[in-house]
């Protein structure tokens, strides 16, 4: 089980954050976490976003992109 320390919404301050027992198998990389003081979970998710440049250098999204 790893630990660190991330601002826990419930205690209002920094605390340390250890990841459970992972079920599914993610071991270290496990992206649920539990506040130590209060056991507040957190989820961690990358997120991903994408931005298309056309030729012209504006940004373009693509949901804006495919509707035109």
């Amino acid at each position: 089980m790893g630990e660190r320390e991330l601002r826990c919404v419930m205690c209002d301050t920094e605390m340390p954050f250890e990841t459970p027992p992972c079920a599914d198998g993610h071991e270290k990389d496990c992206p649920e976490l539990i506040c130590t003081r209060c056991g507040a979970a957190e989820i961690l998710a990358p997120v991903t976003i994408r931005v298309l440049l056309s030729a012209g250098g504006s940004r373009v999204a693509p949901q804006q992109r495919r509707a035109a």
